[in-house]
């Protein structure tokens, strides 16, 4: 840990506990065994508000992986975990959730240290939202069944029924913006259905991973069942999705990135998920709470710099009120606070890394270029030495601007007027993406006969942020492959196999 990451952590204060978890030696959970960089390279895990390093990180290799995938193997099929009953298993995941919940602000502390965004909040969404979904997903372990069929067509008699089965081992590869709780969305279901699985958490941010494969080997899961395996996605990542001894690839990330993941499982015809990027609309009509309504928009897109991917970073707004609502949004946008993650009162965090505040730098330069006007905000006046980019709201753009188009991942809101629901319809679905989507309007009987028309796996509703356990959550078009969360992703996680039995003499 270097002197900068150090004064930080002193200025603002950290838990005992906290602290010890950052200062031992990083070891990749392979089977039973921790293992460390050994002859290994490693890499720095930066705290993103200083540009310190805090710790370093095995980069695991191929080889690792297929350690991983021979343990996670011998548990589904020989070990103990294959022999546990679906209401076992349950009280295992509950354990689990149980000392997440007994090291919740050591958790919090990890995940903001790590991500830059701020404790408080990362308590409540990242730490008390993966509980509260490996609780939900618990009580499916003893609760998945098949069915017995309808009277069958074949002449005779005969019984049908359904099974349901685990499909095997699960690799879960997790993105760097939310790695607890995106971890814990695959880990549920994976669990649950009685699947062993390989995590790769993103080579930024990797801690909280770690951290929760210590927790499932304390609270009784076998060893061999959860595996973190850390390192580049270029080695670790394409070795899990090319391995033949994986059964099911489960993705969070770029949709560029998705698309080459995605083809090394296809290739293999393994199960497939895909939560990929998006670029979400958010239609305002003409009746709502300017003032209500706008800091609502301004929060969903602003939330963790706009590093989400189902954030509503296109604004459509009627016309009628199109110029009070931006300045609204503008203003709220101006009143958020820029911090780092251990400082209470912040809401805009550091970008994860100079690499993705390059990006962003980018594509606000482009969109001033291309002719979209600034409401607020704009290029940083100090590129050289910071990774914060202040809430950006440009005003009067085109469909076909790049701003418009590709996915910025940061606190960047285009906007653009529209006249009638048609047209806003058709601005809305005008994009490769497709996550997800608002609509802000207080004549419900208007806004329900617009949600079925909007191409996007969710369509949030006078809100933003809306993400629950039971429901679940997935794309159209470019935006990915299958749902993660409620009752769908089980399917994903499940093979059904059909038994006739002839009946007949």
């Amino acid at each position: 840990m270097d002197q900068r990451v150090f004064d930080y952590l002193n200025t603002y204060g950290i838990r005992a506990d906290t602290r010890a978890f950052l200062e031992q030696e990083k070891k990749m959970l392979i089977g039973e065994k921790w293992v460390g960089a050994g002859d290994r390279e490693t890499f720095d895990v930066i705290e993103f508000s200083t540009g310190g390093v805090v710790t370093q990180i095995p980069k695991g290799t191929a080889e690792d992986v297929d350690a991983a995938v021979t343990a996670a193997r011998y548990q589904f099929e020989q070990g103990e975990w294959s022999k546990l009953s679906g209401l076992q298993r349950e009280q295992l995941i509950n354990r689990l959730a149980d000392l997440m919940e007994e090291n919740l602000e050591q958790l919090a502390e990890i995940e903001s240290i790590d991500v830059g965004r701020n404790r408080e909040i990362s308590q409540e969404a990242d730490v008390q939202g993966s509980i509260d979904t490996l609780r939900y997903f618990a009580g499916w372990a003893s609760k998945i069944s098949g069915r017995v069929g309808e009277p069958c067509s074949l002449p005779g008699s005969y019984l049908t029924y359904t099974m349901k089965e685990p499909v095997g081992v699960v690799g879960s590869i997790a993105p760097w913006n939310f790695p607890l709780n995106t971890t814990c969305w695959k880990l549920g279901a994976t669990l649950a259905t009685g699947c062993t699985t390989v995590i790769k958490p993103a080579e930024l941010t990797s801690l909280s991973s770690l951290r929760l494969g210590e927790l499932a080997l304390e609270a009784g899961i076998p060893a061999g069942v959860v595996n973190v395996v850390t390192g580049a996605g270029s080695v670790v990542g394409r070795a899990i999705a090319e391995h033949p001894g994986v059964d099911k690839l489960t993705f969070t990330g770029s949709t560029p990135v998705g698309k080459s993941v995605g083809l090394a499982a296809i290739n293999k015809l393994n199960h497939l998920t895909l939560e990929l990027g998006g670029k979400s609309p958010v239609i305002v009509l003409e009746d709502v709470d300017i003032k209500s309504a706008a800091a609502k928009v301004a929060e969903g897109v602003f939330f963790n710099a706009g590093q989400v991917c189902d954030a509503g970073t296109r604004a459509y707004i009627h016309e009628s009120i199109y110029d009070e609502f931006v300045a609204e949004v503008a203003a709220c946008a101006k009143a958020m606070k820029i911090g780092p993650g251990l400082a209470s009162d912040s809401f805009i965090p550091p970008l994860v890394g100079r690499k993705q505040f390059d990006s962003v730098v980018k594509h606000i330069q482009r969109g001033i270029e291309e002719g979209a006007e600034l409401a607020c905000g704009g290029l940083p006046e100090d590129i050289v030495n910071g990774v914060y980019v202040e809430p950006t709201v440009f005003k009067n753009c085109r469909n076909d601007m790049s701003i418009v188009r590709e996915e910025i991942f940061g606190p960047v809101l285009v906007t653009a007027p529209f006249s009638t629901d048609d047209e806003a319809i058709e601005l809305a679905n005008d994009s490769e993406y497709g996550l997800a989507s608002c609509i802000y309007g207080s004549d419900i009987t208007r806004v329900l006969k617009i949600a079925p028309r909007i191409q996007a796996g969710s369509v949030k509703i006078n809100g933003d942020g809306m993400v629950d356990p039971a429901m679940p959550f997935g794309g159209y078009k470019q935006s990915g492959v299958g749902k993660d969360l409620g009752q769908e992703q089980l399917e994903h996680f499940l093979e059904t196999k059909t038994i006739f039995i002839n009946l007949n003499d």
